[in-house]
């Protein structure tokens, strides 16, 4: 047993003192500061002192890069999953743009088994829709798999997805949460011919977005939205970048939709302003936009429009983001700090605590319907994380955990630490040391 004692417990929108009695991988009870804890529990379990210090769900992040299998120079699933336990992120959902690209059955189980071998943390991964595997995608088990992801925009290999009949058929065939990448693949290629036209092949990394641009976002996202309302879909649409995309979701409560989004931590971070200082170590698709736009996604997770948060982790060698907007990769590391830059914004006064606790650990859980994760309550997996608010914390290359071994965020300070992450009852991550420990497979009540 381990009692957590005496920690403010940020949890279903409050802040209160309490202690949380940890039994084999579940939560065996939580006591409240004015509850007496029994004399024999406190002498049978090891008491962690919490006093001043934060704790929370383990954070879920629904949309990783973790580049295993065929990537795995850039990142793996062991090293990602590392960075993850040290940033309190205890469960992940990865998608399918590896190599082969998880788009049968047979990928995606050897995907599962990689990570019951190798993941520090509880694990999903999506299958990826192309415009011919439907057969596959049928064969999903919706309990055992988070979603099925389409690219509804440029990508990798042949993972977009652009037959219109394809599209239709996806949308009202497949009778589970389909998460979708929305830019439109016409614009793209069109403001890349303006931009070369001017620039050459070099074209500076501050006009990446204004070629993946506002209207290259909203016309591929008001699509999805329009089919998911002609067939009725789940349908879940990933790293909303711009204001514009904002007026297409509603703020009534996650129970009631069948129309949700997420935001990333970079959109929410950074701005085009700062391509200046960071260049390509910033460029993603979508592309981080305007002050307006990053001020707008932020509000529309506030107010309930957007529904989780999550980082987008993609990871890349610092080799492999040279040159411009035509040849610099697109992506960068952030599960490791992404709860740390949340909190920041919090103390900013941009966003609550208690918000970010919802965004980033319940509105997942309960967005893709996860078993038992997300919450403290009693009954649930002992996923948790203990934050020291008053502590502060530079990224430096030496804690860096990612493979790539650089991060955007290097020589930031925030003021707040991770003291300790718990997965599934255990020690997982105290004093910047990750343990042997292993995640389980998440699975899902539908």
């Amino acid at each position: 047993m381990i009692l957590i004692h005496n920690a403010t417990i940020i949890n279903e929108g409050n802040s209160v003192k309490g202690s949380v009695l940890l039994e084999h991988d579940l939560i065996s009870e939580i006591y409240h500061q004015t509850e007496e804890i029994p004399e024999k529990i406190k002498n049978e379990a090891t008491v962690l002192e919490a006093d001043g210090l934060w704790l929370i769900p383990g954070l879920i992040d629904d949309q990783v890069h973790f580049r295993e299998p065929g990537l795995t120079h850039k990142g793996d699933i062991a090293s990602e999953s590392r960075a993850a336990i040290a940033g309190g992120v205890t469960s992940f959902m990865e998608m399918p743009n590896t190599l082969p690209q998880t788009v049968t059955i047979e990928a995606l189980e050897n995907k599962f088994e990689t990570a019951s071998q190798r993941s520090y943390a509880n694990y999903s991964f999506y299958l990826g829709a192309t415009n011919d595997n439907m057969e596959e995608l049928g064969k999903v088990d919706p309990k055992e798999v988070c979603g099925i992801k389409i690219f509804m925009g440029s990508s990798t290999g042949n993972m977009l997805v652009d037959n219109e009949k394809t599209l239709e058929t996806l949308f009202a065939e497949v009778n589970m949460l389909i998460a979708v990448h929305c830019e439109k693949e016409e614009i793209i290629k069109k403001n890349i011919e303006k931009y070369k036209a001017e620039f050459g092949e070099n074209i500076p990394v501050l006009y990446h977005p204004l070629i993946r641009s506002e209207e290259a976002c909203y016309r591929s996202s008001a699509e999805a939205v329009e089919l998911a309302h002609k067939h009725g879909t789940r349908l879940h649409i990933l790293h909303l970048s711009t204001q514009k995309e904002v007026s297409l979701f509603d703020n009534k409560p996650l129970s009631e939709k069948k129309i949700t989004g997420e935001a990333c931590v970079h959109h929410l971070w950074f701005s085009d302003e700062d391509y200046e200082k960071y260049g390509t170590g910033i460029k993603w698709n979508p592309a981080v936009k305007t002050k307006q736009d990053r001020e707008a996604v932020l509000q529309a997770v506030v107010q309930g429009r957007l529904d989780v948060i999550a980082t987008d982790h993609a990871p890349h060698l610092l080799c492999e983001k040279e040159g411009g907007c035509l040849q610099a990769a697109s992506g960068g590391p952030l599960v490791q700090h992404s709860l740390q830059m949340m909190l920041e914004l919090a103390k900013q006064g941009k966003i609550t605590k208690e918000t970010v606790v919802n965004k980033m650990c319940h509105a997942p859980a309960d967005l893709f319907q996860i078993h038992k994760r997300g919450y403290i309550r009693k009954g649930y997996f002992a996923d948790l994380v203990l934050v020291n608010p008053n502590k502060s914390y530079t990224v430096t290359k030496d804690n860096i955990l990612y493979k790539c071994k650089w991060s955007p965020l290097e020589n930031q300070t925030f003021s707040t630490a991770i003291e300790k992450t718990f997965l599934n009852g255990k020690l997982a991550f105290e004093k910047g040391e990750v343990k042997e420990v292993r995640g389980e497979s998440l699975r899902f009540d539908r």
